[in-house]
């Protein structure tokens, strides 16, 4: 028997065929695994976050007005006259206070992955 065929008498060349195109279906299914599953894991990631932030924006926003009004109308005469920016003033220095929160907290998380990864 000559070599390259088998003992159908048939060609080895149709089983190198097969063979390599095996191969290269692995290989587009382990890229496509890869590459585009952790990219659709990433959107869906992108996805909840950007939402939760549009959330929490809009409710500090509310929170934010409702403060200011709790202020403005439940104190009497307290910010009447020239005293009247001062529930502006006190709802700006709160915003910008749990904003600072919000950074630090996001800053003290990265720390603490970043430093978990080099432990292990």
């Amino acid at each position: 028997m000559a070599r390259g065929q088998d003992s159908k008498g048939g060609g080895g060349l149709g089983d190198l065929r097969s063979t390599g195109g095996e191969a290269a279906r692995l290989v587009i299914d382990y890229v496509k695994q890869e590459t585009l599953d952790p990219i659709k894991g990433l959107g869906r990631y992108l996805l909840f976050g950007v939402a939760g932030s549009v959330a929490l924006a809009i409710g500090l926003v509310i929170l934010a007005i409702a403060l200011l009004r709790l202020l403005q109308g439940e104190t009497g005469g307290t910010f009447a006259g020239n005293w009247s920016w001062a529930p502006y003033l006190i709802c700006t220095v709160v915003v910008v206070a749990v904003a600072a929160a919000a950074v630090l907290a996001v800053a003290r998380g990265r720390g603490r992955a970043s430093s978990g990864k080099g432990s292990r």
